[in-house]
């Protein structure tokens, strides 16, 4: 905020050439050819060039997945707009552009397929001629279906979330250029998974893993988006290596929403069963996710869907289930893994679901939700898919919102209506947020990237300060205070005396990176276990140097104690560096230096948790909507920094109120994008979020080193779902129901147009 930050903007090379791409305006089409002017020929490179570099490809191991392989730049066809067909090079991005403005593109049409459902037909023409159809991926769960019939109450009710952009401050950026002293490319990139880029990078442009080296600097957000290989990075790779000097590529913000950053486009056409009392019996569930043209790497085509039948339950708790899901490519640019991964939409689909449960049963909202919630005294629980929830208690955190929210007096205010003629309305929702799964997880889905110890790095200095080294990174999570802070704890360094190096493969030990809110269970947890292994270290050293046998001396608070007295770790560090004349021959070879790893004692996940309440006044005559009061209760475990934690739950429920309210990017008939700037695409700002009131519970993971959950996507995942409740019930008695995200103003005033007066219950 002070402009103080290093991001891949930033960086300046002596002799460094700015790159823009040709992108292909069409949707879906055969490539006739590329027209270059003679003159450009040295600055304009297409698929030809590129010889030996390798189509991306995300592979899986889940049964009847399909490969699709990502051309570096498009070779035969172009399957989505904004996909890469030409690289152009010159002294300037201007001077770049004008280039691409020069190339000629011929390209024969082919019928795009823009709907998901349609692409599921045998009428739609085929993304992949190789491919049968055009299904990723297909998934389906069944357990004790046959209660459905025992139901009482069935509602059943197709609801959609909007296909949306995930609109990070920075854009993703890349600078290249090959290193002959070390003779190894050197990839910086606006990345949140570096090890996992240089993976990718190293399948595809034929190097070693040691001959490459990413950095991702300061990363101006990242919410899932910076979690993937870019073909702009393999290409900007190649060119670097081709041209032998530094290349630069910084996505404009055209480029971001209409080339590669989308996601959330889900269908579900869901039925919840339930007794006469409201008791849920089960849920009944058809889900269909437009995965766009490609898979990106490591795997996303399936990410959402895939998902979806696994954790569409929540945290509730009853004994029949069904369902289905259907990944399918279609000419839109690659769905990619947003803050909540598919827990948003399936929070959606749920919690309007109960909602429509309790107006049939004649049951409040809340009461029906009390009915099918975990218990605290079943923890830890193994639902119905077989999530382990290793703690929480789940029916308190709901009361907590409800008291909160004062929904008594809500109920009040609706039956005197408001002067101004609005309606207001209450919604809840609950969920849950599996985070930091490990290797049992992944392992079944046959993805490159899978999870195991996680590292972290730990070093005295001379002086006695501390250096810590993670594979993941902090892009927006304070993992340089939070981490800091266990190392404190564990060490007794002063936190201002502790740097935390991250985000450079050549620096830091292996790791898949940030996703999954990970990092403060896996690498808190690796640095804690470091900073244990350098007190076995110093120990060893101070008991020499106090003439002390080791069962004798402790260590606390920075220093080992003895009988004779104590040494600060900075005395022990000085004399390990500086005065090694001073220590025997035998004293502890390892030095102050430890690298060590962790995995939790269960790695299938912790289950963060919460509750979100909301009270809305919605404008019959406009369709517009205020939110008038907005309460959540979250349990993340340990708090390891409430501040931080906060500011967490703060961004996130932000990014969900865009979600509910505003974020749409829509296609027309042709495949073409319609919001291609933020004229277009409308994102919540200052005025758009309401002052928000947080609970904190903390039930601590049984299975963590400090109890502690991950938090970091939990606030985005439930806004939806608590606000379209309280819009649904703001208008109950015109009869109107918005089942469909963002609930804008126009879809507001259709749904009252086609609703039928009822009287509230």
């Amino acid at each position: 905020m002070r402009g103080r930050g290093q991001f891949v903007g930033d960086i300046r090379l002596p002799n460094m050439w700015d790159v823009a791409f040709l992108r292909s305006p069409y949707a879906h089409g055969r490539i006739q050819g590329l027209d270059i002017p003679e003159a450009l020929k040295r600055q304009v490179f297409s698929a030809e060039d590129l010889k030996g570099v390798k189509a991306i490809r995300a592979v899986s191991g889940l049964p009847g997945f399909k490969v699709s392989e990502q051309p570096i730049l498009a070779q035969d066809k172009v399957r989505h707009v904004g996909e890469l067909v030409a690289m152009c090079v010159a002294s300037s991005r201007a001077e770049a552009e004008d280039l691409v403005a020069q190339v000629g593109f011929r390209v024969e049409e082919l019928r795009p397929v823009v709907d998901m459902e349609f692409g599921r037909t045998a009428q739609a023409p085929l993304l992949h001629e190789h491919w049968p159809d055009n299904v990723f991926l297909e998934t389906n769960i069944h357990v004790n279906s046959s209660i459905f019939e025992q139901a009482k109450i069935r509602v059943t009710r197709e609801i959609c979330t909007s296909r949306q952009a995930q609109a990070p401050i920075e854009g993703r950026g890349v600078v290249a250029y090959w290193d002959n002293r070390l003779e190894q490319l050197t990839i910086y990139s606006s990345a949140q998974m570096p090890h996992i880029v240089r993976t990718g990078l190293s399948e595809c442009l034929g190097l070693p893993h040691e001959q490459i080296r990413v950095i991702a600097p300061d990363v101006g957000g990242g919410f899932g988006y910076k979690g993937i290989l870019l073909p702009e990075e393999v290409a900007l790779g190649w060119l670097a290596m081709h041209l032998e000097r530094p290349v630069r590529w910084l996505e404009d913000r055209r480029e971001h929403l209409i080339a590669s950053a989308n996601c959330r486009e889900h269908r579900y056409v869901i039925t919840g069963y339930a007794a006469e009392d409201g008791q849920l019996l089960g849920v009944e569930c058809e889900a269909t996710v437009d995965s766009g043209a490609y898979s990106s790497y490591p795997f996303s085509a399936c990410l959402e869907a895939a998902q979806v039948a696994s954790i569409l339950p929540g945290p509730y708790d009853f004994p029949g289930y069904s369902c289905k899901t259907h990944s399918v490519a279609t000419n839109k640019c690659p769905i990619l893994p947003y803050r909540g991964v598919a827990r948003t939409g399936v929070c959606f689909a749920l919690e309007i679901i109960l909602d429509a449960i309790a107006r049939e049963a004649g049951i409040s909202v809340v009461d029906v939700r009390q009915k099918a919630l975990v218990r605290p005294d079943q923890m830890p629980f193994d639902n119905i898919t077989k999530k382990h929830f290793d703690s929480g208690d789940y029916p308190k955190a709901l009361n907590l919102a409800v008291d909160a929210i004062h929904l008594a007096q809500v109920r009040e205010r609706q039956k005197r209506g408001e002067p101004d003629g609005r309606r207001v309305g209450f919604g809840v929702a609950v969920y849950c947020e599996q985070a930091a799964h490990g290797t049992s997880v992944y392992a079944g889905w046959g993805i490159p990237m899978v999870p195991g110890q996680e590292q972290a790095v730990a070093r005295i200095t001379p002086d006695g300060g501390l250096e810590l080294r993670i594979g993941a990174h902090s892009h927006g999570q304070s993992l340089e205070t939070t981490l800091a802070q266990v190392a404190h704890e564990i060490l007794g360094v002063d936190v201002a005396r502790i740097r935390l190096i991250h985000g450079d493969t050549g620096l830091t030990p292996y790791s898949t990176g940030t996703w999954g809110s990970r990092c403060m269970v896996m690498s808190g947890g690796a640095v804690a276990s470091a900073c244990e292994a350098l007190i076995t270290r110093l120990t060893h050293i101070g008991a020499w140097m106090l003439k002390e046998d080791l069962q004798n001396v402790s260590f606390s608070d920075g220093q080992v104690h003895g009988q004779t007295g104590s040494l600060a770790v900075e005395e022990i560090a000085r004399t390990w560096y500086l005065r090694p004349q001073d220590l025997p021959a035998d004293v502890h070879g390892g030095g102050l230096e430890v690298t060590e790893g962790y995995k939790p004692e269960r790695d299938s996940g912790t289950f963060g948790y919460g509750v979100h309440a909301v009270v809305v006044a919605v404008c019959p005559q406009t369709g517009q909507v205020d939110i008038l009061d907005y309460v959540i209760v979250e349990d993340g475990g340990k708090l390891i920094n409430p501040m931080v934690v906060d500011g967490q739950i703060f961004g996130g429920t932000a990014q969900g109120i865009g979600t509910a309210l505003y974020e749409e990017m829509a296609f027309d008939g042709s495949g073409q994008p319609l919001g291609s700037t933020f004229s277009d695409y409308l994102l919540p700002g200052p005025t758009e979020v309401p002052n928000l009131r947080v609970i904190h519970m903390e039930t601590l993971s049984p299975y963590t080193r400090f109890g502690q959950k991950g938090i970091g996507e939990s606030g985005a995942i439930a806004p939806p779902a608590a606000i379209t409740n309280a819009i649904n019930d703001a208008l109950y008695e015109l009869g109107a129901e918005l089942l469909v995200s963002p609930v804008t103003p126009t879809r507001i005033l259709q749904a009252i147009a086609v609703g039928q007066p009822r009287r509230r219950a």
